[in-house]
């Protein structure tokens, strides 16, 4: 079985189709059908099951394709990183994040990026969960991520700032304007749960530490995206406890926690960072600061 043979299988499920795949590969039809006829054969059995409307993975296609979806991301992060050590100009540079960084920490780094190496586009893949973007960059999908560190992760990991914790809660509520609040304060309190909340060793922070002060946090509601998160709080759902840079703008109150709490901004990956990925991360370590921005 060849790479290109597994490019073809990863372009078909990717648009669901034969004849998109080969638009995007710029193949025939015909010639993508072959192909990935030729590497059923090799691998003993069939891989997708051709439907109506469109394409989907057989039980063994989906045993096959996060190997070979792998060593094709694998070969497309070889090639980027080898033309970056080379000193090319152009090209494309993969980067993973979740939603709160693309909003938060990326804009004014990218712009930065965009003045300084106007040659090397930038492809951005955004996560609603760290879950997911551990999953999605375990596959190969980026040639970096930025995000809180990860737990249990292989390859380099490299602190590039740090972000102030905070509670979230509407101007006018009790805790609004005070210097901090400690958790034990907070018992008979509802609280907005993000799919984003920070987690220590495998435990969210919030559930941890109110254990410890004698409760177990009420949820009011859970949401997937921190931003969403902020505008529950903000009119008042419960309490939220979220990164500080990621209110700018919004017309809510921010409180400190007693004690004060603070997590790592990280760039981790499968492989040591050179060229474009090593640039980048060093403007990162500027633009997301000592606070996170």
């Amino acid at each position: 079985m060849s790479l290109r043979q597994m490019e073809y299988l990863v372009a078909v499920v990717e648009e669901e189709s034969f004849t998109r795949a080969a638009e995007a590969l710029h193949v025939t039809q015909s010639a993508l059908s072959h192909q990935i006829k030729a590497l059923e054969r090799e691998v003993g059995g069939p891989l997708l099951e051709r439907m109506t409307r469109g394409v989907r993975l057989t039980p063994m296609g989906r045993a096959y394709f996060p190997h070979a979806e792998l060593a094709v991301r694998s070969a497309r992060q070889a090639r980027r990183a080898a033309l970056a050590a080379g000193g090319a100009q152009s090209g494309e540079l993969h980067l993973a994040t979740v939603h709160a960084h693309a909003i938060g920490v990326l804009p004014q780094v990218c712009a930065r990026w965009v003045r300084e190496r106007p040659g090397v586009r930038l492809v951005l893949h955004e996560y609603a969960t760290t879950e997911e973007l551990h999953e999605h960059m375990t596959r190969g999908v980026a040639d970096l991520a930025l995000g809180p560190r990860p737990d249990g992760w292989q390859g380099p990991v490299t602190v590039v700032g740090r972000e102030r914790i905070v509670l979230v809660v509407p101007h006018g509520d009790p805790l609004a304007g005070r210097e901090s609040v400690r958790l034990a304060e907070l018992a008979d309190r509802s609280w907005v749960r993000c799919s984003l909340e920070p987690v220590v060793e495998g435990r969210r922070w919030l559930d941890r530490e109110c254990e410890r002060v004698g409760f177990t946090p009420r949820t009011a509601v859970r949401t997937q995206h921190t931003s969403t998160a902020v505008r529950m709080a903000s009119a008042g759902v419960g309490v939220l406890l979220t990164a500080a840079h990621e209110l700018t703008g919004l017309d809510c109150a921010a409180v400190p926690t007693d004690p004060p709490w603070r997590r790592d901004i990280t760039v981790f990956s499968r492989l040591e960072l050179t060229g474009a990925a090593a640039e980048f991360t060093e403007l990162l370590r500027c633009g997301a600061g000592p606070d996170g921005g």
